[in-house]
């Protein structure tokens, strides 16, 4: 996997607000974390789990945020994935990490947030 051009298309999908570009890049059987999870009251923890509640996830985020932009700012490989940092339209910069499954697709994904 190049880590580097599933980047571009991380961001090409989010930047479009492609849903189904953006389901594409994610295994059926996701665990997906996210403060933005509870504040968006999908889960207590900030922990979904599988591609159906994902894309209800995405649909809503898209949805309360018709601005949200992902500007990249740097990329971290590892062993089993990578992390993107990027900026959104607000501001404010995130962390994501990702772990990918064979096949090329995220099967854990984390994203934090600077808190300064």
């Amino acid at each position: 996997m190049n880590d580097a051009e599933f980047a571009r298309r991380y961001y090409a999908a989010w930047n479009a607000r492609g849903v189904e570009a953006i389901l594409a890049l994610y295994a059926d059987d996701i665990e997906f974390s996210s403060p933005y999870i509870t504040a968006l009251g999908f889960s207590m923890d900030g922990v979904i789990h599988g591609k159906v509640i994902l894309r209800a996830y995405v649909e809503k985020a898209l949805e309360r945020a018709p601005q949200l932009t992902f500007k990249p700012e740097g990329l971290c490989v590892g062993a089993r994935g990578h992390t993107l940092i990027y900026r959104n339209n607000r501001g404010e910069r995130a962390a994501e990490v990702h772990e990918m499954d064979e096949f090329g697709l995220i099967v854990r994904a984390d994203a934090t947030y600077e808190t300064t």
